[in-house]
């Protein structure tokens, strides 16, 4: 306390003799610097929250100015185009480029080290095809066997990313983009806004655990209001989210900032206060309550509806498989999340530490669908850090029919990777609720970008098809992708994530060795598993 009475002291004698000086020197001006100075460390020395502050009165300021800095400063002078996370400058500018509908080739050959583990290539094939011969804009039927609305959908599609998560103008701009180039966007658990609906691009209606558009005050499952929601002509598919790879387990989150009257008034809750949807389902509390409520958002809708996962604890999984099998009802879908993924808020343990991975969460679904003999009749999208159109035929080789991205197409939007999704200051207008900042972001340029770069991608994702002597994503295997696994071995993807025949899960005999345990510990009434497993050291 006496040392900083002292400094407290000093800084006044300064204060009064330096203004004393600059009055005599007719230096008047000077004092428009001098006092806010004084001010400003008076407020260091009293404040109590900051001790780098209290200890060194305006000098303690630079480091938090420093740090707002950092990552500007990092991305633009420091990191190589290979290095930046969570998406290197080649990746950016794969978007960007292709968003301008400017050149996107790149000089000198490649900046990765081939020899580096993890790098990735697809086996090109002597006998190529023309890619002018091919289909050069994809689409699936998604909608099971009793679908009335079955859905046509691009290879290609806009992940799930709500209104209040992203701005009015980004969510005008994905919407504008998905009606010119004819693909989906997904609207994310926020519900349906109006700017979804302004320019009639194809919705993919997402119903998280809060609910939002089709919740109660009580915040339960509204059948009413998810009918009146889908009577829209935009509204082609619903999704119902189980987890997301940002933070899966734990719910979405919606910063009090960012929860403005309009978007309360879209989800029905406060505005102006955090909303922290629950991590699980009210709606159901087993694998088939799960399918319940699937066929009933089937029943009232008369479109395809499936569920979107980011997968956790496979036995849950093939419970649900399990259950599939017992009372007959089937998603139309499935949409399996990587533990990579993410765009807006989410804790740093869950977003770094929980969730599969793409590659392995993907796979295993796809071989758990084959094993049962169901896959046939259930369309699997992928989502998880997927920019190019390598990245698409990589999914489609692990078993994918049709992929989403989210923060490709934010970038294809403006996002410049400023990483403050969760402050409410996206420099570009992106990702935030601030009006001053979402007026930068215009819609008529920016949804023609949107357009651009999925129909960039796309005919990229076709020329690596005819590459590969391909004529039809259909025949796209885990054959054609080969990873290296250390400097000296590679292995193709049929080795790292080797198929099971198909319905070698229905019988007991058949089971693949691997699978016994987990075959065994799965419980269609219930997604904890009928036994724990306990693993005893050996001496």
């Amino acid at each position: 306390m006496r040392r900083l009475f002292i400094l407290f002291f000093i800084i006044i004698i300064i204060a009064i003799v330096s203004a004393g000086f600059l009055i005599t020197a007719g230096f008047y001006w000077l004092l428009l610097i001098v006092v806010p100075l004084f001010i400003v460390g008076l407020i260091d020395i009293i404040q109590k929250k900051q001790a780098i502050r209290r200890n060194f009165p305006i000098v303690g300021r630079s480091r938090y100015i420093a740090e707002w800095l950092r990552p500007k400063l990092y991305q633009y002078f420091v990191e190589s185009d290979t290095d930046g996370r969570p998406f290197s400058r080649i990746k950016r500018n794969i978007v960007y480029q292709r968003a301008k509908a400017v050149n996107d080739t790149t000089p000198f050959g490649t900046q990765l080290n081939v020899y580096d583990e993890g790098y990735e290539w697809m086996n090109h094939s002597i006998g190529a095809l023309d890619a002018h011969d091919l289909n050069m804009d994809p689409k699936v039927l998604i909608g099971g066997k009793n679908c009335k609305n079955p859905y046509n959908c691009s290879v290609f599609n806009v992940s799930a990313m709500s209104f209040g998560s992203l701005s009015s103008n980004a969510i005008l701009a994905l919407n504008g983009g998905a009606a010119l180039g004819g693909f989906a966007h997904n609207t994310g658990e926020g519900g349906i806004s109006p700017h979804h609906l302004k320019h009639g691009g194809d919705l993919i209606y997402q119903i998280g655990t809060g609910y939002f558009g089709s919740r109660t005050e009580d915040g339960d499952f509204s059948p009413e209001l998810f009918a009146e929601r889908c009577k829209s002509d935009s509204v082609k598919m619903i999704e119902i989210k189980l987890s997301q790879g940002a933070k899966p387990g734990h719910g979405g989150i919606l910063p009090a900032i960012k929860a403005t009257p309009e978007i309360a008034a879209i989800r029905n809750i406060e505005p102006y206060k955090a909303v922290l949807s629950p991590p699980y389902h009210k709606a159901f509390s087993d694998p088939k309550g799960l399918l319940k409520l699937i066929e009933q958002c089937q029943n009232i809708s008369g479109k395809p509806v499936g569920f979107k996962l980011c997968l956790g604890l496979k036995t849950e999984f093939i419970s649900i498989c399990k259950a599939m099998l017992e009372t007959g009802i089937k998603p139309d879908f499935i949409s399996v999340d990587g533990g990579e993924g993410g765009t807006g808020a989410a804790p740093v343990e869950f977003s770094n530490s929980v969730g599969t991975p793409i590659k392995e969460g993907l796979s295993f679904v796809y071989n758990t669908l084959v094993g049962f003999d169901i896959k046939k009749e259930i369309c699997l999208i992928a989502s998880g850090k997927i920019v190019s159109g390598f990245d698409v035929f990589k999914a489609i080789s692990l078993g994918a029919d049709v992929c989403y991205s989210a923060r490709a197409m934010m970038m294809a939007v403006g996002c410049i990777q400023a990483l403050e999704c969760n402050h409410n200051t996206c420099p570009t207008g992106v990702a935030t609720q601030n009006p001053e900042l979402i007026k930068g972001l215009d819609v008529n340029d920016k949804k023609v970008r949107v357009a651009n770069y999925h129909k960039q991608t796309v005919i990229s994702f076709v020329e690596l098809m005819a590459a590969a002597g391909i004529d039809n994503p259909d025949k796209i295997n885990r054959s054609h992708v080969t990873q290296r696994v250390d400097q000296h071995v590679s292995k193709s993807y049929v080795k790292l994530y080797p198929y099971i025949p198909e319905g070698c899960l229905l019988s007991n005999d058949s089971i693949p060795r691997s699978w016994k345990e987990m075959m065994a510990m799965s419980n269609p009434d219930s997604f904890k598993p009928k036994f724990e497993v306990v693993y005893v050291e050996e001496d």
